[in-house]
């Protein structure tokens, strides 16, 4: 079916139609694509959100040739910083995400600092004890003189809390 007949059965707003439709689109691009992957096919399935395992998975290559590929192209992520202020306030809160649609990173990153990782899958009664190992580990991090950066998922928790980690 397409967006219109889709939308006619669900009344799901054709805007998201749309972005899936394009998902399926660059999908059968890269089933139909020749080996090797055209280098602009790479960058769009990478903006478009295609691991370079599911990219791998649909052009019938291994998954670290496409990644060696991508680094021989310079097609690498950036990282950009979540303005929670709405741009009301300058903001200065580190929510940060990878994009590949994007051409420099927000914020510096100088090095020396050790990265946290943040949780698995919060479950009823088992998200406060997940919680308190991160912040745990940052605050002792903090009061050793080590920067620390925290990879977690959920926005919703203390060890995600711009005031813990320092980035």
């Amino acid at each position: 079916f397409g967006v219109e007949r889709v939308y006619e059965i669900t009344k799901i707003d054709r805007w998201f139609l749309t972005k899936l439709q394009n998902i399926v689109d660059i999908e059968k691009k890269l089933e139909s694509n020749k080996k090797p992957i055209k280098t602009e096919l790479l960058v769009i399935a990478k903006k478009a959100g295609f691991s370079d395992r599911g990219i791998a998975r649909l052009v019938g290559a291994a998954e670290h040739d496409i990644r060696t590929m991508r680094h021989k192209n310079h097609i690498m992520p950036v990282v950009k910083q979540i303005d929670t202020l709405a741009a009301e306030f300058p903001a200065k809160t580190n929510y940060l995400y990878h994009t590949y649609n994007g051409t420099e990173n927000d914020l510096d990153f100088p090095g020396g600092g050790v990265m946290v990782l943040g949780c698995g899958a919060y479950r009823i009664g088992s998200s406060c004890e997940f919680d308190w190992c991160a912040v745990s580990c940052i605050r002792t991090l903090n009061k050793l003189g080590i920067k620390s950066i925290v990879v977690n998922y959920n926005p919703e928790t203390v060890s995600t809390d711009y005031d813990e980690s320092d980035g």
